[in-house]
C-alpha cells in the first residue's frame, strides 16, 4: 500500500503537473481575453449629432456587430457636409471610432454638437484669403476632423479622454467664441502644449507619447511607443525599418501645427522635439480679420482661440487676437495629409 501510495505521489511527476497545470491556466488566460477582443471587435457603434449651423440632428448606427454600415457612413458623409457649400466628402471612418469611444469615456448624454467638420477646398481656400491662420492642407478639408462639444462635459474631460486614446490629433480650445475641442484622424500629437504636471494627472503612470510643454517625454514614453508601434496602422511596425509608419505617426510637421500655437502655455525657448520626431510646440498665429459667422457667442476674455474657421470671435477695442485656424506650421503647406 505504501509502495502504491509512494508510486502515485512520484516527486518527478509534480513538475509534470505542474506544467499541465500552468499549461492550462495560459490558455484560459487567454481564452478570456480572445472573449474581450471578440467583444470588443463585435459592438455595436451609434452616435447622435447636432449640427450648430445646419441645426440638422441625425442619430446613426455607424458600426454593427464590429462591420461599418456602409449606408449608415454615406448618411454621415451627407450630414458632415461642408455647410457653406453644401459640398461632401468621404469621411475617414475611424474619426467616428475615436468619437464614441470618447463619448463613452465621458459618460456623454446629450448629442455631440458640431462646430465643424468637412471643409471643401473652396471654403478652405476663401477662409485662407480670410484669415492667415487658416492651414492650406486642413484635416477638415479631408474629411479627417471634427470640432465639436458636448453639453454639460467640460471641456477638459473631453480633451483628457481624446488624448487618453492616443490615435490622431486632439486641440483645445476653451475660450473660443463657441468653445470645444478639434478631434482628427492625423499625426498623434496635442496642442496647446500642456505643462508636465498637467499631463501625468491624465497620464498617471506617464505610459504617452504625448510631450509636455517642457519638451521632455513622460516616464513611461518609450513604452507608450512600443505599444504604439505594435498596435501599428494595419502594417508590422519597425522604426528603423519602416520610418514611413512612424513619421506618419509622429514625425513631420502636422497640416494643422498652426492650431497648435494658440493662445496657451507654449513651450519654453529651449524646448525641442523629443525622440520619434514628435513636434515642437507651435508659436501664435495670427488672424488678419476674424471670420463672421452665425451663432457665435461674444468673447470676453484679450486672448482668444480658434481653431477652426467656423467661429466667430468679437475683438476687444484695444486687444489683439491670438488666433489660428485649422492649424499649420510654416512648412505644413509641404507636408503629406
Amino acid at each position: 500500500m505504501l509502495t502504491g501510495f509512494a508510486r502515485q505521489s512520484n516527486p518527478l511527476s509534480l513538475p509534470k503537473a505542474g506544467y499541465h497545470f500552468g499549461l492550462t491556466s495560459l490558455l484560459l488566460l487567454m481564452g478570456a481575453g480572445s472573449v474581450h477582443d471578440a467583444t470588443a471587435l463585435n459592438e455595436t457603434r451609434t452616435l447622435s449629432f447636432h449640427h450648430t449651423h445646419s441645426e440638422e440632428d441625425i442619430t446613426v448606427t455607424f458600426k454593427r456587430d464590429g462591420r461599418y454600415d456602409e449606408e449608415a457612413l454615406k448618411q454621415l458623409n451627407h450630414y458632415l457636409r461642408d455647410w457653406r457649400s453644401q459640398d461632401q466628402t468621404t469621411m475617414d471612418r475611424r474619426l467616428f471610432d475615436i468619437l464614441w469611444e470618447v463619448y463613452r469615456d465621458v459618460d456623454g448624454k446629450k448629442p455631440i454638437h458640431i462646430i465643424s467638420s468637412y471643409r471643401s477646398p473652396a471654403t478652405n481656400a476663401m477662409l485662407r484669403r480670410r484669415s492667415s491662420g487658416v492651414a492650406r492642407f486642413s484635416q477638415h478639408m479631408l474629411g479627417h476632423a471634427m470640432d465639436f462639444f458636448i453639453p454639460d462635459v467640460p471641456l477638459e474631460q473631453i480633451r483628457s479622454a481624446g488624448l487618453r486614446l492616443q490615435r490622431g490629433g486632439v486641440g483645445f480650445y476653451p475660450t473660443s467664441g463657441s468653445p470645444f475641442v478639434h478631434l482628427d484622424t492625423g499625426s498623434i500629437r496635442h496642442w496647446p502644449r500642456m505643462t508636465h504636471d498637467q499631463l501625468a494627472r491624465v497620464f498617471p503612470d506617464g505610459r504617452t507619447v504625448h510631450v509636455p510643454s517642457d519638451g521632455n517625454p513622460l516616464r513611461g514614453y518609450e513604452l507608450a511607443r512600443a505599444d504604439i508601434e505594435k498596435r501599428g496602422n494595419g502594417d508590422e511596425v519597425s522604426t528603423r525599418s519602416k520610418p514611413g509608419l512612424f513619421a506618419a505617426l509622429f514625425g513631420g510637421k502636422s497640416n494643422d501645427e498652426d492650431d497648435e500655437g494658440v493662445a496657451a502655455p507654449v513651450a519654453s525657448a529651449k524646448s525641442k522635439s523629443s525622440s520619434g520626431g514628435l513636434m515642437a510646440a507651435a508659436l501664435p498665429a495670427k488672424s488678419t480679420e476674424p471670420v463672421p459667422m452665425p451663432r457665435a457667442k461674444p468673447a470676453v476674455a484679450s486672448t482668444f482661440q480658434l481653431a477652426s474657421a467656423d467661429v466667430q470671435i468679437v475683438q476687444p477695442a484695444k486687444a489683439k487676437q491670438a488666433v489660428a485656424v485649422d492649424a499649420q506650421a510654416p512648412s505644413a503647406a509641404n507636408s503629406q495629409a
